[in-house]
């Protein structure tokens, strides 16, 4: 899963979370139509409503460049062929998630600012607000997106005989008669998917890597047959490729009435060596990590693959879901749960993206809310680990419930996300500690990572509470205020509890880890209703934060025109 989209739905769910840019690559307009527009009357278009104007500058720009005087002439070529495979993901998502032609829609507004704040959006839709509508025109989001007929309800589906009800490959859809049929995603996007296959085989003829080269070829038959374990064995087993991508129907967070369907995404990236070097050892310890989990046995019966890896990277373009409001930092994947039994999961931490998110929005927060005496905590070693960590722990835990109800994320329908963030977030703060007491992270004390941490859920919180990192992120804060994990002085200024988080922290593991093990759909349920939510309290400190400028989230300047690429 995708973090943060802590992160991101937050996810979130990431895992899980993409751009105004100098080439507008992803978020591409037709500039005749735009001007077009621009001379039409201001009645014609939707108008700005719900929203005031300083929101439209949530967004702080950053340009995605990496070094790339390392690779081969072919291999520049094959990241050129990626980036054009990408923007076809991007093209796909948009149809998922809104579903009116992109260039018409954005034409039709005037402002500049409203139509970049859009394009960021992927719709009408301000997605770090609860998903609510910022255009005339435009009703509250569907929850199932473009993936199920507008006016379909859970108990319909539910019961409702249809092939591939519950599929990630699928859109369903009503036919004339009324009645629900399935189509899978490799017919409704045969024509899109033909390209971005074509344009997969072509790079696979320029990679040095002959393990990447079949991968390329594997995930190109894989988006033309809506299979894709085959391909993802196959990125499991590669680890010496200078260049990397991750590109398909991947995270289900879009789907926000079951949480069934995945939508189109794509990063391209390339591997920063000597940061790889140093997180190499830590994907051996799950399997130890996963038997001092604070829980009952039977929740940690399932032995996690331990040929997983982790790896830096510095990304360079992102497209369709993971590029869509908040953008990810973390990836792990992939999330079909045999792989992840057989082989474990790749952990991808976004450097650059990482850096990005650090310099220009966590700190400026820390100044904000955390105690001056503590603000010394606030490293970017921590902050790196903390995500990275939250990536290594989506592996420990439970992925069958223990009570016959198939697998979490099918037990725990459109809660699933939501409680899988909730899940890394909280066991990679754990890892952390359990790690740093066995001399094993030499670097920082836990004081650094407690408050790195802490003034990370206020970066994340932004982002709203609608998405399935959002609920995760206020799930912990509202626990962690519950459990006295933090206090807060006259200034209203945050002091971190070192005792009472590790207390905390280990109590609201062992939570998590029992209601998915149990797919305690009802239980879940509960938990989001009381703790799902941001408070008066809190939405009073994030006010702070708007009202000192500081950015919610970063949008990228990406493309081949910034790397200098043909």
């Amino acid at each position: 899963m995708i973090l943060n989209k802590i992160s991101q739905a937050i996810m979130l769910s990431g895992v899980v979370f993409l751009s105004a840019c100098s080439e507008q690559a992803p978020s591409s307009t037709d500039n005749t139509a735009v001007e077009l527009a621009q001379k039409s009357s201001a009645q014609s278009g939707p108008e700005l409503i719900n929203t005031d104007k300083q929101r439209l500058d949530i967004y702080t720009d950053f340009s995605l460049e990496a070094d790339l005087s390392h690779l081969s002439d072919n291999q520049k070529a094959m990241v050129s062929k990626l980036i054009d495979a990408s923007k076809i993901m991007d093209e796909l998502f948009w149809k998922q998630s809104f579903g009116e032609n992109r260039d018409a829609f954005l034409a039709k507004l005037n402002d500049e600012k409203v139509r970049k704040f859009a394009d960021i959006n992927y719709g009408p839709w301000d997605r770090l607000n609860g998903d609510e509508a910022f255009l005339s025109s435009y009703k509250e989001k569907p929850l199932g997106a473009q993936f199920y007929p507008a006016d379909i309800t859970k108990e319909e589906l539910n019961n409702a005989d249809v092939e591939d009800k519950t599929g990630l490959y699928s859109v369903i859809k009503r036919d004339e008669q009324g009645k629900l049929y399935s189509v899978p995603y490799s017919k409704e996007y045969a024509v899109e998917l033909a390209k971005a296959a074509d344009l997969l085989r072509e790079a696979s003829k320029l990679a040095d890597d002959k393990e990447f080269a079949n991968y390329l070829n594997l995930r190109a038959d894989a988006l033309q047959k809506d299979d894709f374990q085959v391909s993802d064995f196959a990125w499991m087993d590669m680890k010496n490729n200078p260049v990397d991508v991750v590109i398909g129907p991947i995270e289900t967070y879009e789907d926000q009435l079951f949480g069934y369907r995945a939508a189109y995404e794509s990063y391209v990236l390339i591997k920063d060596l000597k940061w790889s070097e140093r997180l190499a050892k830590f994907a051996a310890f799950l399997p130890e990590l996963q038997k001092d989990l604070p829980v009952d046995a039977k929740y940690k019966q399932e032995v996690p693959g331990s040929d997983a890896d982790l790896n830096a990277y510095d990304v360079v373009y992102y497209a369709g879901h993971s590029n869509a409001g908040s953008k990810t930092i973390a990836i792990n994947l992939p999330n079909d749960e045999q792989v992840q039994l057989e082989k474990g999961t790749r952990r991808l931490q976004l450097k650059n993206a990482m850096r990005a998110k650090f310099d220009k929005i966590l700190v400026p927060i820390s100044e904000q809310l955390i105690v001056p005496e503590q603000r010394k905590h606030i490293t970017f070693n921590a902050f790196f680990a903390n995500t990275m960590f939250h990536e290594v722990a989506h592996g420990l835990g439970i992925k069958n419930t223990l009570t016959g109800k198939g697998t979490v994320r099918q037990s725990l329908q459109e809660h699933a996300s939501a409680l899988e963030e909730g899940k890394a977030d909280i066991l990679g703060l754990y890892m952390v500690e359990q790690l740093l007491n066995k001399g094993e992270i030499t670097e920082g004390t836990l004081e650094d990572y407690y408050t790195t941490f802490m003034a990370g859920i206020f970066r994340s919180v932004r982002f709203g509470a609608s998405s399935a990192h959002g609920k995760a992120n206020m799930i912990r804060f509202n626990f962690f205020a519950q459990e006295g994990a933090f206090s807060k002085n006259d200034e209203g200024l945050y002091r971190v509890n070192m005792e009472k988080m590790s207390i905390a922290m280990a109590k609201l593991s062992r939570l998590i880890l029992t209601l998915q093990g149990d797919g305690d759909y009802e239980k879940v349920d509960q938990l989001i209703a009381t703790h799902g939510d941001i408070k008066e309290e809190l939405a009073k400190d994030l006010e702070k934060l708007s009202k000192a400028n500081i950015p919610v989230d970063v949008t990228f300047k990406q493309g081949k025109e910034v790397l200098g690429l043909k």
